[in-house]
């Protein structure tokens, strides 16, 4: 990967949505980047634009204009069926709610995007799964379902997916969101150890507390983004 290691790159983004009030300018040119081996948060209130940043980020949306490069690709013209195979190969999603399929064991739950990933060989299967439950902790639950484990182990659960086809990048969408404080401490120190292993991670959040777990953070608000010092964590939103 060339752009000293850059992951993602953005340049003058914009994005636009229409409703009754009128045009409502959510992005205002971002110009931002995260390098392989961040670990980065952007802090932001509800309605600062950050949802739909990390909407664009993921190729789960398009910016109006405005250029962005994941992985030294230009994504800004791309299909939506090239969008779906750049996200299989590219980037792991941990959301706030989980989103684990209910009547799915841990197991067919990290089964599910090694299906989507052409890349990967259907005989190891067995062993990412193994390699990447021993990872977060949840060697012992290859068989129980969702609703047998707490919020923190369904959280975990959940990084394992992301992790499972070795994205250049994970993407968290507020990982403590649904979770009480000792289990939003444990999901942080494990993002925080796979970032010392040397994965890229970039953490949505409100949480000043979620952002001091992180080497870099930016602040938006209304649209617009900006980095933020260590000292002023506690006071970015």
């Amino acid at each position: 990967m060339s752009m000293n290691n850059c992951v993602m790159k953005l340049t003058g983004l914009n994005k636009s949505f229409t409703n009754a009030a009128g045009n409502n300018h959510v992005l205002k040119h971002i110009d931002f980047a995260v390098y392989s081996g961040d670990m980065v948060a952007i802090l932001g209130q509800s309605g600062s634009g950050k949802s739909t940043l990390l909407s664009i980020m993921g190729l789960l949306d398009k910016a109006d204009s405005g250029s962005y490069l994941l992985c030294d690709q230009d994504v800004s013209s791309f299909s939506a069926y090239q969008f779906s195979q750049l996200r299989n190969s590219h980037i792991g999603w941990v959301f706030q709610n989980f989103n684990l399929i209910a009547d799915m064991t841990v197991v067919e739950n990290l089964s599910v995007p090694l299906r989507f990933n052409k890349s990967v060989n259907r005989v190891d299967y067995e062993a990412m799964i193994d390699d990447v439950l021993q990872k977060v902790g949840l060697g012992d639950k290859k068989s129980f379902y969702p609703a047998e484990l707490s919020g923190g182990q369904q959280q975990r659960v959940a990084i394992a997916r992301a992790l499972i086809c070795h994205p250049d990048i994970i993407l968290c969408d507020e990982p403590t969101g649904n979770l009480d404080s000792t289990n939003s401490n444990n999901v942080m120190e494990l993002l925080s150890a796979l970032h010392q292993e040397g994965k890229t991670v970039l953490i949505i959040t409100h949480d000043p507390d979620v952002a001091a777990y992180c080497q870099k953070a930016y602040k938006i608000h209304d649209g617009v983004i900006a980095a933020v010092s260590p000292l002023e964590f506690k006071h970015a939103v």
